[in-house]
């Protein structure tokens, strides 16, 4: 993952005033925390922060200046407005390089089951402790011609060199199915007649 850089501005007031003021100057209000420091509180640059998601994923690690020092910081919580769909506020936490921290990673599936075999996802992403420079955007599940009945857990993930899981490796993350059939509408019929003569 590339290393990015954004300057930020600390911020001195707070409310929620204050903070649609700093979202209309085009900056997102966040707060940095960690490592036994007391919060900060600064301001993101809007259209840098929002690619740098865009382009290193919701785990980003970030190299922030401010006010002349740099602090490594991990991308842990990202609010977007429900409707307006803009970042409202991010909360950063300090990293140190080398240290290993708790992330969860997306899962993609990817490959073709066997024929008249449907995928069911059941986790979109799984926990794992990577070095905070080394978090992965994602990891991979193939189902390349894998039968009916193909179960694939937290444990069978391949994870990056370095990373471990912290999701129970017995959690289902993927399972091959029969697809539901759809019923005709006589077959429907009959269920309810059977139903009510049981009745």
């Amino acid at each position: 993952m590339s290393e990015v850089r954004l300057s930020v501005e600390p911020r001195t007031e707070f409310g929620k005033g204050a903070a649609r003021r700093t979202r209309r100057a085009g900056k997102i209000p966040a707060v940095l925390y960690g490592h036994g420091s007391d919060p900060r509180h600064f301001a993101l640059p809007a259209i840098e922060f929002a690619r740098v998601v865009r382009e290193n994923g919701s785990n980003a690690v970030i190299t922030l200046d401010l006010e002349g020092a740099s602090e490594l910081a991990l991308t842990k919580t990202i609010v977007v407005h429900p409707l307006k769909n803009y970042i409202e506020h991010v909360d950063l936490l300090v990293v140190k390089r080398g240290e290993k921290v708790t992330v969860d990673v997306p899962v993609v599936v990817s490959g073709t089951p066997a024929p008249g075999t449907l995928v069911n996802q059941d986790l979109d992403t799984i926990q794992i402790e990577v070095e905070a420079l080394h978090i992965p955007e994602q990891v991979e599940i193939s189902v390349e011609g894998a039968e009916l009945g193909t179960q694939i857990t937290a444990a069978d993930v391949t994870l990056p060199q370095g990373a471990t899981l912290v999701t129970d490796g017995e959690a289902l993350v993927v399972v091959v199915n029969e697809p539901q059939r759809e019923e005709t509408g006589d077959e429907a019929a009959e269920g309810e007649e059977s139903a009510e003569s049981a009745e």
